[in-house]
């Protein structure tokens, strides 16, 4: 057994624990009827804000491809996007969506730099999105919680996103002798994207500005399904309380963020009092309506020919490389 799929069986086998773990005190099979209960307007409606958080975060990305001057039309980002999308939620496998979308970027005759660049700097500017709403929304967690300790976690984020970009910035300062290595190019080119990107305000800000709005269309996909059962939380609440879980899943030890994700929010939940079964329920459908949305990009897949073993193969020879 290979280490990709050793590293996979280890992810299924923490979301498996999690998910145990969280239902340990409540009748799972009362939780779970409550989705035969949904209101289908709801439910409807959190797919539409799905469907136009496709659309934000295609747009991100082309603006960071454009940024580092490696042009994707906006049709082709969107179907390559969809693909990722599509493999993050649906497919137990060792190759992650994002692997994905820089193997059909080369597909498309464009570097590997830039593939990896440009998939790697969307991430940067996801998540450095996701902090600046946590920072801005702190001031409302605070209000419905109390003044904690934790208050000071997500400025320190903030601060180490910053550090971690200057020194993505940096990257290319290595010694003249050091040059001829092929992962020192790779450095220096990383370095080289991530100044076209973050040095130019218009790009800067438009990248991360689309990483704020996506992540408050995900917090208003989480109202609207919890809408759906009945639970009684606000949008306010999601506003405040989603992008915090939303950072904590991205933390790569679970499949597709199933157990992390249910874990951070019956947590997050309890500060505004909803039932730990109630905030497992909006997890859980949350995540199936993930996998219901992301079904197209398998029909862009398989109409695009294109093979799994030829991903998994061709990103394995180039980490060789």
């Amino acid at each position: 057994m290979n280490r990709n799929w050793q590293y996979f069986i280890l992810k299924l086998a923490v979301s498996a624990l999690l998910m145990g773990f969280i239902t340990w005190n409540f009748d799972v099979g009362n939780s779970v009827a409550r989705l035969t209960e949904l209101k289908p307007g709801f439910v409807l409606l959190a797919m539409v804000v799905f469907a136009i958080l496709l659309f934000n975060n295609t747009v991100r990305w082309r603006s960071v491809m454009v940024a580092i001057e490696t042009r994707l039309s906006f049709g082709t980002c969107f179907r390559l996007l969809y693909i990722g999308f599509f493999f993050n939620q649906t497919l137990p496998s060792s190759v992650g969506g994002d692997a994905v979308r820089m193997y059909l970027v080369r597909k498309q005759g464009l570097s590997l730099s830039g593939a990896i660049n440009g998939v790697m700097l969307e991430r940067v500017a996801t998540v450095s999105g996701l902090i600046l709403l946590v920072v801005v929304t702190q001031p409302l967690v605070l209000a419905r919680i109390g003044d904690t300790s934790v208050k000071l976690i997500f400025p320190v984020l903030a601060v180490l996103a910053l550090i971690g970009i200057m020194i993505m910035m940096l990257l290319d300062r290595f010694p003249n002798k050091y040059q001829r290595l092929n992962i020192v190019r790779g450095f220096a080119n990383l370095a080289t994207d991530t100044k076209r990107l973050f040095l130019s305000p218009r790009w800067a800000i438009l990248a991360v500005g689309l990483g704020v709005t996506g992540n408050i269309l995900i917090a208003l996909a989480t109202y609207l399904s919890a809408q759906s059962i009945g639970v009684e939380v606000t949008f306010l609440d999601c506003l405040v309380l989603v992008p915090p879980v939303i950072l904590i899943t991205t933390i790569p030890i679970s499949i597709a963020g199933w157990g992390l994700r249910e874990g951070a929010m019956v947590t997050a939940f309890a500060l505004v009092g909803v039932p730990e079964a109630d905030a497992f329920v909006v997890s859980v459908l949350f995540g199936l309506l993930n996998i219901l949305v992301s079904l197209p990009g398998g029909v862009f897949w398989i109409t695009g020919g294109y093979n799994r073993g030829d991903v998994a193969k061709e990103i394995s020879g180039e980490k060789e490389n």
